[in-house]
């Protein structure tokens, strides 16, 4: 039977976490390794003792990191059976951390192809809602992204300003449902428009014809100038997956 230290080191992927949240760091790298795969639905997980010999935490941090994935959806539990993975269908696929993680796998173009699908159902006629119903400080909003887009120095400075453009439209869309869901999605856009920079992409101009159109309150234009955008970054995905 190895030693304590011996099986706390056996696995030299896992990160020795420490600090106040140990236990949400201790839930990111379990909900990781489920959403890409290493835990299949079905699986029963490893025990808390297990857990806190591979972790190098207590049991306390990781009892609290099943909870935040029981929460989620995750995982569900029971006495002397112990955590086991749940059916995909019952994860909560808007949730900001299970988006995290889904754009963290190794296999992420089945992410980025669904996050695109969403975005075609919803940001056209969130644009259009947007010409048709913005405020004026909303449009400063959209403007001051849209400009800090253009001074950008650095790839994660333009993703990060590209993703404000898009969660600001959203928000000028009057439609309450949809503020929750732009930030929700928003850390998928952020891995999404990262994907796009590196690929050397430039939606500059039709970015300007959309922040052009909602100014001048042109849904009809607005619409094309977002569906016209959606499809050039289709084209980049597909690309990349040939």
């Amino acid at each position: 039977m190895p030693d304590r230290k011996t099986t706390k080191r056996s696995d030299p992927t896992v990160p020795r976490m420490a600090g106040g949240s140990v236990h949400v760091s201790v839930a990111g790298e379990i909900g990781l390794r489920i959403v890409r795969g290493d835990y299949p639905p079905g699986t029963i997980l490893p025990n808390e003792a297990k857990w806190s010999e591979m972790f190098n935490v207590s049991r306390s941090a990781v009892r609290e990191a099943i909870k935040m994935l029981m929460a989620k959806g995750l995982l569900a539990s029971r006495p002397k059976i112990g955590s086991w993975v749940e059916p995909k269908e019952r994860w909560n696929l808007l949730d900001r951390d299970v988006l995290g993680w889904y754009a963290a796998s190794p296999d992420r173009e089945p992410f980025l192809r669904a996050v695109q699908e969403l975005r075609h159902m919803i940001e056209p006629e969130a644009t259009a809602l947007a010409a048709e119903r913005r405020t004026e400080e909303q449009m400063i909003e959209i403007s001051r992204a849209l400009h800090e887009m253009g001074r950008a120095t650095s790839p994660q400075q333009r993703t990060e300003s590209d993703a404000r453009f898009h969660i600001a439209i959203l928000r000028a869309s009057g439609n309450d449902l949809l503020v929750p869901l732009g930030v929700l999605i928003e850390s998928a856009l952020n891995h999404l428009l990262a994907h796009v920079v590196r690929e050397g992409s430039s939606l500059r101009h039709t970015q300007k014809s959309i922040e052009r159109s909602i100014r001048l309150q042109r849904p009809h234009t607005a619409r094309s100038a977002v569906r016209k955008a959606l499809a050039n970054t289709d084209e980049i995905i597909a690309g990349r997956a040939r």
